[in-house]
């Protein structure tokens, strides 16, 4: 099996599979799955298989063109899923309902289709439903839609851009002063229209059990966490990005949905798109009018980036 090489060196131990199998064994055996040892044998090659053909896929689109990299980057993430995957079920895909996508996207009309403003529908059945209950432990509505606007705001690497074209804030920095102490501008009370009190009620709603705002001096609130927010525990209703940790901007963004759920439905849509809307995606890098480029060219910037360090992430916390 051939090393492609793309990956951070913290991740090469995924290439020996004397590592691989006991690194499995432990995952199982935290789970308490019976004969660990010997399913950690059984999947031990299928596992290097995903990551050796996701870290492919990834390396492909750093060199692809701009116009192509959403199909790469896609499946590069599907392989990555599925050895997350492995570590929780040895027996994954059980069956064919996991296989498909599980996500679907509607018919475009053909004027004054706007991307930011596209949608795509959660299925019942498929890897969307079934890797964001067992890595996420969040369980889908059948048939919730997602506005792709909604799910970029998600992003805080794609907040600027949101400011400077759309005039739109999407997110508040929390600025660490203190082991789990940050402040937060004011301003999110007026764009979550809440005082003080209803905040800290609103975000111990969201499982943030433990907060205390410490209170409220000039232009900034105090408040303090059980625990500091990380990256790859994907806490919600944090998110996470640009070297810190951010509270979103608007009501509708206190949800469940985690950055990787994020990124795996935008880039569904995209990679549909660039496959079966090609004049519309032609006209879109060629006449560069729409404004939704800068929006797409962004996003599939950070996403080549941040889903690999983000499933690496996730898997190494499997191990711990």
């Amino acid at each position: 099996m051939g090393y492609s090489g793309h990956q951070h060196s913290a991740n090469l131990a995924y290439h020996s599979a004397s590592y691989v199998q006991q690194y499995l064994k432990e995952c199982y055996s935290k789970i308490e799955l019976p004969d660990a040892e010997r399913k950690s044998y059984d999947t031990c090659y299928r596992f290097m298989y995903f990551i050796e053909y996701g870290d492919r896929y990834y390396r492909h689109a750093e060199m692809a063109d701009a116009e192509l990299k959403p199909i790469l980057l896609f499946y590069g993430m599907i392989q990555l899923l599925k050895a997350c995957l492995i570590t929780i079920d040895p027996n994954y895909p059980g069956d064919t309902h996991v296989l498909a996508h599980g996500v679907t996207s509607r018919k475009r009309k053909k004027r004054q289709y706007a991307f930011l403003q596209d949608e795509v529908k959660g299925q019942k059945n498929g890897l969307f439903e079934y890797f964001s209950r067992k890595m996420f432990h969040v369980k889908q509505v059948e048939g919730e839609k997602y506005r792709m606007e909604d799910l970029l705001s998600l992003i805080p690497e794609i907040g600027p851009l949101f400011e400077k074209l759309n005039d739109k804030r999407t997110n508040y920095d929390m600025t660490p002063i203190s082991t789990n102490t940050f402040t937060v501008h004011s301003n999110i009370l007026d764009s979550l229209n809440m005082t003080v009190e209803r905040l800290e009620s609103y975000l111990q709603q969201q499982g943030l059990c433990s907060v205390k705002i410490l209170g409220q001096h000039r232009d900034f609130i105090t408040l303090q966490v059980h625990r500091e927010p990380k990256l790859e525990l994907q806490e919600r209703p944090f998110l996470y990005g640009r070297g810190g940790v951010f509270l979103p901007a608007e009501r509708n963004q206190y949800n469940s949905i985690t950055e990787v759920m994020v990124h795996y439905l935008v880039l569904y849509n995209l990679s549909m798109i660039c496959r079966y809307e090609t004049e519309w995606w032609g006209d879109l890098f060629h006449t560069q009018e729409s404004s939704d480029l800068p929006f797409i060219l962004q996003f599939l910037e950070v996403t080549s980036k941040k889903i690999p360090k983000l499933l690496y992430g996730f898997l190494d916390q499997r191990g711990k």
